[in-house]
């Protein structure tokens, strides 16, 4: 069924046809509005560095509340990024320093943990300078909350109290879900120790819902100890505080990853006991790796968004994250060429088509704040092999065929500079190292002189007029000629013979942007004696 609905861009009244999901996302928050309020939510466990899970959820995020706004101009929104940074230390990450000194506090909160790297005043507090920053390195905008504060502060203290007056019905929700001996002690308060600042896991004996305190017995000391459930004496257990938070900041849509799947519903169910509607919520595919597995990182089998932006423009993983997250998708080196020029092609219909109608659902419009000058012929790949086959080490000689092909393009062009030297430090990284160039038999490379020669002809013929569509025919025309019924035996040979792999452009583009002399000189160089 297709579905339409209608967009007031301040001025005009446009209908357009819904297919991108993230128009779809922004059409069901109409019924989210509350008050003439609509906010999102993104949440970070501040135990360890920022990584591309934490972009991926901020950048997708941002796009639907992007579409939205443009649905409801009128409508107040806000992107709040909560920092979980009162939970214990469970573990260290191995990507810290001072580990041996972290490991004697495990089970503080973030926040009263020595600073390992010496920058801060906290473990908690240092991770979140180093979330803000990697936020503001990427321009988004946001509202920034750490859970300490507002526990402490007394934000949170009337949805505290809410939840305190709601308990059994709260752990009763919760109990289906969890293990037969987490149940025996389980509470969705968890006190914090005021002798260790440790959050402690304890069973709750008793509540006093006056005075808003919970009791439990000190497991050294066997004495009552009664903890204020508000100003930081308690913190909730993660699913109970995900619901809370909802309520408190009105959040109308989150995104999780498929793995908190059941907690999100049970955080939803709290968030209705203490009488708040959740928000609608978006469940996304984790990353795989290149064999299709789950990305770990204490395995190091993912790829980081610094190793990304070392090979690739950041509008290029922008790109990528715009695809659909309900599906699983690889995240390896191999996807960044293929984002590249999903992300050129895209970038390249969004500069023909002006409309804002057809604009929003170009994934461009999410990503740029304006159209880019690029080629529409030359690709991340086609840069790819034209680094292969000229050998070139340096920038100046691939410039060379470039403004040869496309004048339109200069060095001012920084986008597409860059695109120049990251194509380059890809080639030596990742496809000069697997290069096996193939030995044609004497057959092989009569046929491939033979396609030389027609070239040859061709452009003494049609010196001016050659475009790339008529070389791929001569290519094509050759290849009949020597018996090759099947186009797919033929391109692999020449791939294999000039190019070391299986895969390569297309060849009346490469040829056009190589130029036919050059191409000519590699198919005498392969069957040479």
């Amino acid at each position: 069924m297709t579905h339409f609905i209608i967009i007031n861009y301040s001025r005009i009244t446009v209908p357009y046809v819904m297919s991108i999901w993230i128009v779809r996302e922004a059409e069901k928050l109409q019924d989210n509005i509350h008050n003439g309020v609509l906010n999102f939510a993104t949440g970070y466990g501040p135990s360890g560095l920022p990584h591309i899970g934490t972009f991926a959820e901020v950048q997708r995020t941002v796009m639907v509340m992007k579409a939205f706004k443009e649905m409801n101009p009128s409508i107040k929104s806000v992107l709040y990024v909560f920092s979980d940074d009162m939970d214990a230390l469970r573990k260290v990450p191995n990507n810290v320093p001072q580990q041996k000194m972290l490991e004697n506090y495990i089970g503080v909160s973030l926040t009263s943990i020595p600073d390992p790297f010496g920058t801060s005043e906290s473990y908690g507090l240092h991770m979140n300078k180093r979330l803000k920053g990697f936020l503001d390195k990427f321009g988004f905008e946001y509202d920034f909350k750490s859970a300490t504060e507002c526990y402490k502060s007394g934000v949170y203290n009337v949805a505290l109290r809410k939840i305190l007056d709601k308990y059994d019905e709260v752990v009763n929700l919760v109990l289906p879900y969890i293990g037969a001996e987490r149940s025996k002690t389980y509470s969705p308060f968890l006190p914090i120790s005021q002798k260790t600042q440790k959050v402690l896991q304890v069973p709750i004996h008793k509540i006093d819902k006056v005075k808003g305190v919970v009791y439990y017995y000190d497991e050294i000391t066997g004495e009552e100890v009664g903890a204020s459930v508000t100003d930081g004496g308690c913190k909730l257990q993660w699913r109970a505080d995900w619901g809370m938070r909802w309520d408190v900041f009105n959040i109308g849509y989150e995104m999780y990853g498929k793995d908190l799947d059941s907690s999100a519903k049970i955080a939803a169910k709290i968030c209705n006991v203490i009488n708040q509607k959740p928000p609608l919520f978006f469940r996304y595919e984790l990353f795989l790796d290149e064999k299709g597995g789950k990305i770990s990182k204490s395995k190091g089998n993912g790829l980081s968004i610094e190793e990304w932006l070392n090979y690739a423009p950041i509008e290029s993983l922008k790109f990528y994250l715009s695809n659909d997250p309900s599906r699983a998708r690889k995240l390896y080196f191999d996807a960044i060429p293929k984002s590249v020029d999903d992300y050129l092609h895209n970038a390249s219909v969004y500069n023909e088509n002006m409309s804002v109608a057809n604009c929003v659902n170009n994934p461009i419009w999410y990503i740029n704040n304006s159209r880019l000058i690029i080629s529409k012929s030359i690709t991340y790949s086609m840069l790819l092999n034209l680094v292969s086959a000229s050998g070139a080490d340096n920038r100046d000689v691939l410039w060379g065929f470039i403004k040869n092909y496309d004048n339109t393009l200069s060095l001012d062009n920084k986008f597409f500079n860059d695109l120049v030297d990251f194509a380059i430090k890809y080639y030596h990284d990742f496809i000069k190292p697997k290069k096996n160039y193939y030995k044609p038999s004497i057959e092989e490379c009569s046929a491939l002189l033979s396609m030389a020669n027609d070239l040859l002809i061709l452009e003494k013929e049609n010196k001016e007029n050659i475009d790339a569509k008529i070389l791929q025919n001569t290519v094509l025309l050759t290849s009949k000629k020597h018996g090759y019924n099947d186009t797919g035996d033929w391109f692999l040979l020449i791939y294999k013979t000039l190019f070391g792999q299986n895969y390569g452009p297309r060849i009346g583009s490469f040829i056009k942007i190589y130029g036919i002399n050059n191409f000519v000189a590699l198919i005498h160089e392969a069957c040479k004696d």
